[in-house]
């Protein structure tokens, strides 16, 4: 089923109004003012971008993996999937991707997941949920606490299900320069964490920065 819904987009990178590099293991938080497009570009490849979304004007409605995968009737997201909230509300609907499937299963690596999943250990390195958490600290006007942490899209991670239903972390379906892009369809709040993840292959063992562009309606 992969790459099924590949886009190139029509955007040109001189017109963007927003463009920023975000190294590997850091977070972002931003708004999306309707009819905006946010572009998550692979700068490397083989890099997971962590990401969900809230309504600006009610940020308990949040992105919902169930609502999404339900609508659509598929697990992976690419070209054509809306994402909804708690409510069913068409939040972010994504409209150009270069590599036609991204994960909605896998989760935010945590402290406690890595140290269940890998080792004790590893329980310092910084994760995912970490990201997150500092983003809601230094982004507080948005109203975001700890406890809307939502559900999260894994773009560029590769998640297949086994046959028994478990999942496994392969090696990312992405490639230097692939992206993917997405409208907001209502103002919304953009959460990012650019995976610090060195314990399975989604950032190929080697996390690196990603580039973020925002375009006008």
């Amino acid at each position: 089923m992969y790459g099924l819904k590949e886009k190139a987009s029509d955007k040109k990178i001189e017109e963007a109004i927003y463009d920023e590099v975000l190294p590997a293991g850091l977070g972002w938080m931003h708004e999306l003012k309707q009819g905006q497009t946010l572009r998550i570009l692979d700068m490397e490849g083989n890099q997971a971008v962590d990401t969900t979304f809230y309504d600006l004007n009610n940020p308990e409605d949040h992105y919902s993996a169930m609502a999404t995968i339900v609508a659509q009737r598929n697990i992976y997201i690419t070209t054509g999937t809306i994402l909804r909230t708690e409510s069913g509300k068409a939040l972010i609907e994504i409209t150009a991707d270069l590599t036609g499937c991204h994960d909605t299963l896998g989760g935010a690596c945590s402290s406690q997941s890595n140290t269940v999943r890998y080792a004790r250990e590893k329980i310092n390195m910084h994760n995912c949920r970490d990201s997150y958490m500092l983003q809601l600290a230094v982004n507080e006007a948005y109203g975001i606490k700890k406890r809307d942490l939502a559900p999260n899209i894994n773009f560029f991670m590769n998640v297949p299900v086994t046959k028994e239903g478990g999942l496994k972390f392969d090696d990312g379906v992405s490639a230097p320069g692939k992206y993917v892009e997405m409208k907001a369809l209502e103002p919304a709040v953009v959460l990012i964490s650019n995976c610090p993840q060195l314990n399975n292959p989604c950032n190929a063992y080697n996390p690196t920065p990603v580039r973020l562009l925002i375009w006008e309606a």
